[in-house]
């Protein structure tokens, strides 16, 4: 397959230009095609016609995950069923998941995504790329997989689990390219460790994705494993991993502009942002003709940035996701996001980058603990009773200094805490069982 990577270096008049055109076909038909839209348009006093571009984009309704489940299964759907080849749910853990379909140009335009985004950070036909994201009704596993093959390159459909395997997969069959969630990497390179085949993998390049992760976290994945780590986003609704993606210049995420239009808006009032502010991020589907979603709101927060990149790409890029507005904690009124605490946690030589945030509600006072494993060399020193106290007070001043809120913390031993396969569970909220 084809795909259009002089797309990435058009200029940005162009690319308006060409947006534009695409929004006005997008509403067009997501108001003749879906009854929540026209609802949600009419109540706006929105038409089609309306809309002439990119400029009044800000006059049309949000689309929320609640719309979504709200339309179960196929109610957001733009396209017959005849015209559907694919569908896809959500991974999520409350509610019912969101149902997402494709049609034939869907899934095509998909596998040109992630083949952009694997040829920018530097995969080519000649690599061999391991594909560790779950196979099935989570988008990640054949993401990656339709790109590594768009692209020429050797693709194993691994899917996550049996890390034994994957490992001998990596070392027997002289893997260069890893796909999976960053959490499972650093099983992967404890593992790596554990084993001392360090030596033996030929890896290179590693794209990341499906949760947020530190620049901290970066460098201790492509410390465990001997490659360039990139960060990659995407989400089922809009398409699947692919959205956006780092290139090797790695001063962020380019957005695939020219089938997905990105906002920042405030989290309260909504209102757009300018660049380099930041707030929620939302998209418009350009392209997608099974869901063509409408300002659809990711609740990730994030910054945009539209100047040319060193690589020479002119679509806009995404900073580093530092959290979610609907995953952010509250806790005795200051906002407390996971990504904060492994910041700090990474900075501690002594413990693994393994945690737990536990949050409760004691006598009506918020209370945060974070469970954190040792090393096993920090764990096995001879000194490691009498330590243990000091270096849970040190972590303890460094979140306060970083929160601004108190926490307890509570050294565990190394391989204590649940692994992972998938999307690392980083948070046990109490408050939400009473």
């Amino acid at each position: 397959m084809y795909w259009n990577q002089e797309a990435e270096t058009m200029p940005r008049e162009q690319l308006r230009a060409l947006q534009d055109s695409r929004l006005r076909e997008a509403v067009a038909r997501a108001y003749n095609n879906v009854p929540a839209y026209r609802a949600k348009m009419d109540a706006a006093g929105v038409k089609p016609g309306d809309v002439r571009g990119v400029e009044d984009i800000e006059r049309l309704p949000f689309t929320e995950k609640t719309d979504l489940r709200d339309a179960y299964p196929f109610g957001m759907f733009a396209a017959p069923m005849e015209e559907i080849v694919r569908i896809h749910a959500s991974s999520g853990t409350t509610g019912k998941q969101t149902v997402v379909g494709y049609t034939r140009k869907d899934v095509d335009i998909w596998t040109e995504c992630m083949a952009r985004c694997m040829t920018q950070v530097g995969l080519t036909s000649g690599d061999i790329v391991q594909v560790s994201y779950g196979y099935g009704l989570f988008t990640g596993g054949l993401g990656g997989h339709y790109g590594g093959e768009c692209i020429g390159a050797a693709t194993i459909p691994a899917s996550t689990g049996n890390t034994k395997r994957q490992l001998q997969l990596l070392e027997d069959f002289s893997v260069t390219g890893l796909l999976c969630t960053p959490s499972y990497a650093m099983l992967l390179g404890d593992a790596v460790r554990e084993m001392g085949i360090a030596d033996k993998l030929k890896l290179r390049v590693g794209v990341f994705g499906a949760e947020p992760w530190t620049d901290a976290m970066r460098v201790e994945i492509e410390k465990r494993l001997g490659l360039q780590a990139y960060d990659i986003y995407g989400l089922s609704e809009i398409s699947g991993p692919g959205v956006s993606c780092e290139c090797q210049a790695r001063t962020g995420l380019h957005v695939q502009e020219d089938h997905f239009y990105p906002e920042i808006v405030h989290p309260d009032t909504k209102t757009p942002l300018a660049d380099g502010m930041p707030g929620e991020l939302v998209f418009t589907c350009l392209t997608k003709e099974a869901m063509s979603l409408i300002r659809y709101n990711t609740r990730d927060i994030c910054t945009l940035r539209r100047d040319v990149c060193p690589c020479g790409r002119t679509f806009a890029r995404m900073g580093k996701l530092t959290g979610r507005t609907d995953d952010m904690l509250i806790i005795r009124g200051v906002n407390v996001f996971p990504s904060q605490v492994e910041s700090v946690l990474l900075g501690v030589a002594e413990v693994a980058p393994h945690y737990l945030i536990v949050v409760d509600r004691v006598n009506n006072l918020d209370t945060l603990e974070v469970q954190v494993e040792m090393t096993e060399a920090f764990f096995s020193r001879s000194d490691a009773v009498r330590s243990i106290e000091a270096l849970e007070h040190r972590i303890a001043r460094e979140i306060q200094s970083t929160l601004s809120v108190a926490a307890k913390i509570r050294m565990i031993g190394p391989g204590q805490l649940p692994r992972s396969e998938g999307k690392a569970k980083r948070v046990q909220d109490n408050r939400k069982l009473v």
